[in-house]
């Protein structure tokens, strides 16, 4: 089956293990000398609105995906076994 990034946009993420919905796919990461898609991103859960920010991104290494269906990915592991990359916050000083 040839998906495209769009149509993945789409699918809901659920942990098959936990039953968990996960969320959406918001990005992919890639391995550019190998041209192979390594993991899936999934932003993290906006918080009040997203006043207060929001959760850390979930990675999901596409070593764990189980099936990729027509409206959701299945995916199985471990909650600990999930990469979880923290937000990288750059900052300036913006008074020179």
């Amino acid at each position: 089956m040839v998906c495209s990034f769009s149509d993945l946009r789409n699918k809901e993420v659920v942990n098959v293990r936990t039953g968990e919905k996960i969320g959406y796919i918001d990005d992919l990461e890639l391995d550019s000398s190998g041209g192979r898609v390594v993991s899936l991103i999934i932003y993290g859960r906006s918080r009040a609105f997203g006043l207060m920010g929001r959760d850390e991104d979930i990675t999901v290494r596409c070593s764990d995906i189980e099936l990729i269906g027509q409206d959701t990915v299945l995916v199985r592991f471990e909650k600990d076994a999930v990469c979880i990359k923290p937000q990288r916050c750059v900052s300036e000083n913006l008074l020179k």
